[in-house]
């Protein structure tokens, strides 16, 4: 009776393994959190309409604690869901709120060499309060979505 009870357990974790490994896989699921990764590298636009298309936007981080959270996954470059496309030096969300409390990269935002860098990106190479840094809309790297 426990070789049956442990076989059966053994088949479930496994199901439950590959069921998981090709969610995260295709960028769909991340946890229990409504967060996922964008499998292509693209523009800050075409990540937000990569999320779009599947029921989410790009993350909006609001607290500490969030910015805390993502931070200590990314292993990349990544676009979240604030610019400033719309007027510069006035950062808004994608939901169109603006930006209350922002973590900033060191000598951040700064438009760097007036190259409309209108876009924010994390950077997990900088600290995790201070990782944000604004870029070129156009660069392509991966988008952090959230449902």
């Amino acid at each position: 009776v426990c070789l049956g009870i442990i076989c059966l357990l053994l088949i479930a974790v496994s199901f439950m393994y590959t069921v998981l490994k090709s969610l995260s896989s295709s960028g769909y699921l991340w946890g229990p959190d409504g967060l996922f990764l964008s499998t292509e590298l693209k523009s800050w636009s075409d990540s937000r309409q990569y999320c779009r298309d599947r029921g989410a936007d790009l993350i909006i981080i609001n607290s500490e604690e969030k910015q805390r959270h993502i931070s200590s996954f990314i292993k990349e470059r990544v676009w979240i869901g604030l610019s400033d496309t719309e007027n510069e030096g006035n950062m808004k969300w994608v939901d169109n709120s603006p930006l209350n409390q922002g973590f900033w990269a060191e000598g951040e935002p700064n438009n760097y060499r007036g190259n409309s860098e209108d876009c924010i990106e994390m950077r997990p190479s900088d600290p995790v309060l201070n990782n944000w840094n604004d870029h070129s809309c156009s660069e392509k790297k991966k988008g952090i979505c959230e449902k």
